[in-house]
């Protein structure tokens, strides 16, 4: 007897009704996993002679290209690892990002001890997002010039791989949802977006301050060969960004999002704006606390009987 796997009975099985109740269930499956799921079918090998003797290719139509693409670099120290861990479960609970395209590294300069070596390679097997630059750490040495410019050659061969970079810190938390949509149709050649000091020119700040500054990918291959920012490297690192920029007549096209950057300034919900897009300087864990609590960051936890928070 044969269904859509052929089958042999059991020697001394009875023919008849007793076997139609054993192979037609099994023909109804065979048929079942062939209509409802082609490509899956392979998996099945103990209904091999049921596979199809060709398989059609399921065409997945391309993505959409996003609106643009951002590098966010996040200088830190490699010591941070409790920084880190927070940043990555704070942004990666802000994902999908609509229409852009968004990557996340930590930056910061060559390790020096075998504690770093050896934590740090887990980190980037487990999570490859670190950029290690070949400088003596600091912070205003020459530490963001060596970020920008290490860019181009770290991406050699691409073509634009980014539209625009940013630099910030581990002690700022972006929203994404207002930060992104800031960023949709600006330029995307020099471009330089971030929150100039309140007391200055706020229609074209002299600079935008260090808790966020963006460039866009032009600007980005500037720093890296122009004589400017290369004889000049060392110094308040943003003040110096808008310098080079100022004495080149770069970074005309210019976004300054103050006040809805700011600095933490407290725990009640007077310190918050509705519309921000980053809030600095938090140092201490009871400051990212107020200020995700505020935010409702996770207010889309479920009651389980696992856990009570």
């Amino acid at each position: 007897m044969k269904g859509c796997c052929q089958m042999k009975a059991f020697a001394g099985a009875p023919c008849g009704t007793p076997v139609l109740i054993l192979i037609l269930p099994l023909a109804a499956l065979c048929t079942f996993f062939l209509i409802s799921s082609p490509n899956h079918f392979q998996y099945f090998s103990f209904f091999s002679n049921c596979q199809p003797d060709e398989v059609s290719d399921i065409s997945l139509a391309d993505p959409p290209e996003p609106d643009f693409r951002l590098l966010i670099g996040i200088l830190t120290i490699p010591n941070t690892y409790k920084r880190r861990h927070l940043l990555r479960m704070i942004y990666d609970l802000q994902r999908p990002f609509p229409r852009a395209q968004v990557d996340v590294r930590f930056v910061f300069c060559n390790l020096t001890t075998d504690e770093q070596r050896e934590f740090i390679a887990l980190e980037i097997l487990a999570h490859n997002d670190i950029i290690i630059l070949n400088c003596k750490e600091n912070m205003n040495e020459g530490k963001t010039y060596k970020y920008f410019s290490s860019l181009p050659q770290m991406f050699e061969g691409e073509d634009k791989p980014y539209d625009y970079v940013m630099k910030t810190d581990d002690d700022t938390y972006l929203r994404f949802d207002n930060f992104l949509e800031s960023l949709r149709g600006k330029p995307k050649e020099d471009m330089y977006w971030g929150s100039g000091m309140p007391m200055l020119d706020q229609d074209f700040p002299p600079f935008m301050v260090g808790t966020g500054y963006i460039l866009s990918w032009d600007l980005v291959e500037w720093i890296a060969t122009a004589d400017i920012p290369r004889n000049d490297p060392a110094g308040p690192e943003d003040i110096y960004t808008g310098m080079w920029l100022d004495k080149a007549g770069k970074g005309l096209n210019r976004y300054n999002m103050g006040p809805r950057v700011y600095n933490f300034n407290g725990t009640e919900a007077k310190d918050f704006l509705p519309d921000t897009i980053a809030v600095h300087l938090l140092k201490q864990d009871f400051m990212w606390a107020a200020t995700l609590k505020h935010f409702n960051a996770t207010a889309t936890i479920k009651p389980s009987i696992l856990y009570h928070v």
